[in-house]
């Protein structure tokens, strides 16, 4: 790697990361976990703070959910530590059980008891409360999820949605210092889903639990968190607001897995990086300063940072390849003459003919992100 590349990374202004707020109640210390020879999480370190909702976010295998089940106790981690308020759960060999981790859990089933009513599933975990107190405890939550009138019904005579309603009360009820949510809406349909997770996330908030929430779905993760960890191959590339980590991916994976993403080669010459979207100005790119004048870069251009159109005579930059039609929206992929493919969002009504020749224009209203040309930045590299 040659030094003018390492320098463009070191110099790069990391503005992914909110300042933090309320005091740690989570944090896990370079935890480790292999099933046989596979290292399944790798010198992970995390910390959840007080009345955060955190998602940990990232395809399948890449160890979220066993990083949240090595937060419950549910299984050992290998290494590392992990502490509660202060409190140490994993450390040095030492292994605090499930049961005395303080910690609620709502699993992907959900898994209520199928002879008991709404009720008497909220108030399961109660048992060290006198019989008064855990009516008044029962009550209070079947109000803050909506469930009142459904108290005394099973299971099996409630929705999808009032069954994870119920579910999340019972976790809630002996008010644990950290919720943990396992894919929590992935066995309800689309619709439902949308909907289940804002009021979820109000419960979680009028509740003021801190909760650590597991799931592959981006939108899911954009819509509901304050912060999102980004996990890839047992290890987070990324923490920060949904906001930030989304415009200003550290690594060519979290850029990528967040939505659509295409990477246009560029040449920095002067106050301007030549791209075969025209001339960006240097100041429009995330980072870049002087020193990096004649350095090949890439830039992160997003479906709603660039607009379409049927080419005049002349002017044409590229031709369109696909259509994909998504209902309310379109995605063009177009074939840049310089070799590079970006994706063009439009609305559902505009009509751009395919295989002919195309204008691609950047319509970006914030400053784009960049990484060095062929070398993806790794978390640590900065």
């Amino acid at each position: 790697m040659s030094n003018k590349t390492t320098s463009l990374r070191q110099d790069r202004t990391d503005t992914s990361r909110p300042s933090a707020t309320g005091d740690p109640v989570l944090r896990l210390d370079g935890v480790e976990k292999h099933f046989g020879d596979t290292e399944v999480i790798q010198d992970l370190d995390l910390t959840v703070r007080d009345g955060e909702l955190l998602t940990l976010l990232g395809p399948s295998g890449c160890g979220k959910t066993t990083t949240l089940r090595l937060i419950a106790g549910l299984e050992r981690a290998d290494g590392g530590t992990i502490s509660l308020r202060g409190d140490s759960v994993v450390s040095d060999g030492a292994f605090l059980p499930p049961e005395e981790r303080d910690v609620g859990v709502v699993f992907q089933e959900f898994a209520l008891f199928p002879h008991k009513t709404a009720a008497e599933n909220v108030a399961f975990g109660l048992t060290d409360r006198s019989g008064d107190e855990r009516e008044t405890r029962v009550a209070e939550l079947l109000e803050l999820v909506g469930l009142t009138e459904h108290r005394d019904q099973y299971p099996e005579e409630l929705s999808g949605g009032q069954q994870q309603r119920v579910a999340l009360a019972r976790s809630l009820a002996p008010e644990p210092s950290v919720l943990l949510l396992d894919e929590p809406f992935s066995n309800l349909d689309v619709d439902l889903r949308v909907e289940m997770r804002e009021e979820v996330r109000r419960i979680i908030k009028e509740a003021g639990v801190t909760a650590v929430n597991v799931t592959h779905d981006q939108e899911e993760a954009m819509s509901i968190s304050d912060r999102v960890a980004v996990m890839r191959s047992g290890h987070i590339e990324q923490v920060g607001r949904p906001e930030a980590v989304f415009q200003q991916p550290e690594s060519r994976f979290v850029a990528s897995f967040l939505g659509h993403a295409s990477f246009v080669s560029g040449d920095v010459d002067g106050d301007v990086v030549h791209t075969g979207l025209g001339d960006v100005p240097r100041e429009r790119i995330q980072g870049l300063a002087e020193a990096y004048d004649g350095s090949a870069v890439d830039v992160l251009v997003r479906p709603d940072d660039a607009r379409v159109r049927a080419a005049r005579d002349g002017d044409g930059n590229g031709r369109v390849k696909h259509r994909r039609f998504l209902g309310p929206t379109i995605l063009y992929r177009v074939e840049l003459d310089s070799g590079d493919v970006v994706g063009c969002m439009h609305n559902h009504a505009d009509d751009v003919p395919l295989d002919q020749p195309v204008t691609v224009e950047l319509d970006a209203d914030h400053d784009l992100a960049w990484f060095p040309r062929g070398a993806p930045r790794v978390p640590g590299d900065d």
